[in-house]
């Protein structure tokens, strides 16, 4: 059967006998057995308890994602609180979905909205508490009716819970890689009885607890605008009941100056002290404060990510751009080891590095720092203004200028590697052998380059492209950004108008698609929700009406994520730019 991942949730068993021997286990799965879904209870490397969470019957479809999933033990380690899908009666309308009925199963005919990419048949997620030791489970009441509640976690007494409310009224709209859907924290005990701890006008994350269970943090942004933005972090005092910022937006740092939260916290990140919170920073920086403290010996290895901490012991993955990552994953050493093999294999020049998605990132408010990726002929990525870890002036800054400021600065970037050649840096770059890649707006990126610049470019793959945002508007889980993207404010009531509609096609790479002379292969999801396959093949058929080199795959959903098709897009690029380059 399948296996079921929740929480990234690392795990440290030191012996205390050698203090150097400690074993680090990634994050467990539950597994999926026969069709129905099972609790696995471990403890001494012995399983104690199976629930079949099916026989009981009282939800649907465990959560396993990062934006609403948990699995957490309450302090006396006998009950276990988690999220699902909430049951649902025929004709059960929106209005009363919050409330999940025991009643018969769901009419397949009526549209359920769910919260989009990554999330397709989530929709009214409930609060959990699984008794191991009764061998029950309960789904709490008194989650108020507006709200989706996710990433659950027990207050030091076992008696209540905190979790994420987002709204879910008038609709919902994609949560997946978006920090800017309204929510809230709440606490709610299991008696039903629930208050919302935080302010209700903007967007809460990763909430977490201080040992000692005094202090709550959590991210805050604002709602809508950029789907990635500096966050705020704020902290919760349960005695005095009062807010303070721990971590505030930054919005233009300095040279070498902290520059600010872009990521959600470690799911364990404070010190056994109860007095530090230690993260990640997206970019590299070393300063020392009350909430993070630096590494100093990380300029050996570059790059350091936090995955967790367990009695003051810090887990951490390690990369450089020019070496392989190390960490306790063991998927990055297999995915350096056989994308470099294939490359070097075929000819080409391989640097492997810490990025988003290919050439360019999936989404204009991302960072290209230092995980995982392959880059192929010209080994060049490009933090354009409007990346995460700049600031929120420098994110805000591409609001209303897609299309231009973007890639005025990436084909800048491009142009000045390619000059910037010396004996003693051993470059060997041709500039006659440039081509390019990039996914979702790094696809919008790569398309408008190739129309743009014509002459320049002698490949393209690009995989679901953003290519005509006006028609976007009406199939994408986001159309919040449609609008954010172009400069126009958003409202859920919001109806297009020919002004804006003019504005996003002005915009979109499709209108230099009779400049477009590189050969284009298209990578498109069937199922993608965020960026509707029909926009590749707005191209694909402008293209082959001009006689234009132009081919496409079609794999799953929006990231291309499954292994096959990975395997399949990988072999078709570097096929792709080994024929028009003429590398055979």
């Amino acid at each position: 059967g399948a296996r079921l991942h929740y929480a990234q949730q690392w795990t440290l068993i030191q012996n205390y006998r050698q203090e150097t021997d400690i074993n680090i286990q990634p994050p467990s799965p539950c597994s999926l057995l026969h069709g129905s879904v099972h609790f696995q209870v471990w403890s001494d490397r012995c399983l104690k308890k199976i629930l079949d969470l099916s026989a009981l019957n009282k939800h649907g479809r465990v959560y396993e994602d990062a934006q609403f999933g948990c699995l957490a033990w309450s302090t006396c380690e006998s009950r276990l609180l988690y999220v699902a899908e909430g049951k649902r009666s025929i004709g059960e309308s929106y209005a009363s979905a919050s409330s999940p009925s025991a009643g018969e199963p769901r009419d397949k005919s009526v549209y359920w909205e769910d919260w989009g990419e990554g999330l397709t048949s989530k929709s009214v997620p409930v609060l959990c508490v699984a008794d191991v030791a009764k061998g029950t489970v309960t789904v709490l009441q008194g989650v108020p009716s507006h709200v989706s509640p996710g990433q659950g976690l027990w207050a030091h007494d076992g008696e209540s819970v905190f979790f994420v409310g987002w709204w879910h009224e008038p609709f919902r709209l994609g949560l997946r890689f978006c920090s800017n859907r309204r929510s809230a924290l709440f606490c709610l005990d299991l008696e039903g009885n629930c208050e919302c701890l935080s302010g209700d006008t903007s967007s809460v994350s990763s909430p977490r607890l201080s040992p000692d269970g005094r202090y709550l943090v959590y991210l805050e942004g604002q709602v809508f605008g950029p789907h990635s933005q500096c966050l705020s972090m704020q902290q919760y005092d349960l005695e005095t009941r009062k807010i303070s910022v721990l971590v505030d937006v930054v919005n233009r740092p300095k040279k070498d100056e902290f520059a600010g939260l872009y990521e959600a916290l470690p799911p364990r990140c404070w010190a056994s002290d109860s007095q530090r919170v230690v993260f990640s920073s997206a970019r590299r920086n070393w300063r020392q404060t009350v909430q993070s403290f630096s590494l100093h010996s990380a300029e050996k290895f570059g790059s350091w990510k936090l995955l967790t901490i367990q009695n003051d012991l810090m887990v951490v993955h390690c990369s450089h751009l020019n070496e392989a990552p190390r960490g306790p994953h063991s998927q990055f050493f297999a995915e350096w080891n056989v994308t470099t093999a294939v490359l070097v294999k075929l000819g080409f020049a391989v640097l492997m590095g810490k990025i988003v998605d290919f050439l360019l990132g999936s989404y204009p408010h991302t960072l290209v720092s230092t995980v995982r990726i392959l880059f192929l002929a010209l080994c060049f990525v490009v933090n354009y203004r409007g990346s995460t870890g700049f600031g929120q002036d420098s994110i805000l800054s591409l609001a209303g200028n897609i299309g231009s400021q973007d890639v005025k600065d990436v084909q800048r970037a491009v142009l000045t590697a390619l000059a910037d050649q010396t004996a003693e840096k051993l470059l060997t770059l041709d500039p006659d052998k440039v081509v390019v890649m990039g996914g979702s707006h790094g696809g919008f990126l790569a398309c408008h380059l190739i129309g743009q610049f014509p002459d320049f470019y002698k490949a393209c793959a690009v995989r679901n492209p953003v290519i005509n945002a006006a028609t976007l508007l009406g199939t994408s889980d986001i159309v919040d950004w449609r609008y954010s993207s172009v400069g126009l404010q958003y409202s859920y009531d919001q109806l297009p108008t020919p002004e804006a509609l003019t504005t996003m096609l002005q915009k979109s790479p499709i209108t230099y698609a009779p400049q477009i002379k590189a050969p284009v292969l298209l990578m498109l999801g069937g199922k993608d929700r965020r960026v509707s396959p029909y926009q590749g093949l707005e191209l694909y058929r402008s293209l082959k009406s001009r006689g234009s080199p132009v081919a496409f795959v079609c794999g799953g959903r929006h990231s291309l994520a499954r292994v096959d098709t990975q395997a399949d897009c990988f072999l078709n690029v570097v096929l792709w730019f080994q024929q028009h380059l003429y590398l055979h």
